[in-house]
């Protein structure tokens, strides 16, 4: 157990080291930029068809999801591609099942602007 006392430093210091990681997610992973660009989409379109509360929740929800997943993906990868720079058969299966996150949350995400905007485009 670690008896180390807390501090408020360390703690700011912890969110250096995130927006860190952000900023160093969208310059060096181009789907992080391709998501970025699609978020701000559908945050404009959210703004122009002047969705309700409970609409921005869940449009914000999935912006979130793909970020969240995507950060995990290129994560497990950069990490997969130092443990083993060698293709190896079960880094593929961890890479694959880190993508597929993305894809499912993805999915999730068009789902949900389908269901929010469409019917707003369409009237």
């Amino acid at each position: 157990m670690n008896n180390q006392q807390f501090s408020i430093i360390d703690r700011i210091k912890s969110f250096k080291y995130a927006f860190n990681g952000l900023k160093l997610f969208f310059l060096n992973d181009h789907n992080g930029r391709v998501h970025l660009f699609a978020a701000i989409m559908a945050v404009g379109l959210s703004f122009y068809l002047k969705i309700s509360a409970l609409e921005w929740i869940a449009i914000l929800s999935v912006i979130s999801a793909v970020f969240v997943a995507e950060i995990i993906n290129s994560s497990i990868e950069k990490l997969a591609d130092v443990v083993s720079p060698d293709y190896h058969p079960k880094i593929k299966v961890v890479k694959d099942l880190a993508a597929a996150a993305v894809l499912v949350a993805a999915i999730l995400a068009v789902a949900v602007g389908a269901i929010v905007f469409i019917p707003k485009l369409v009237l």
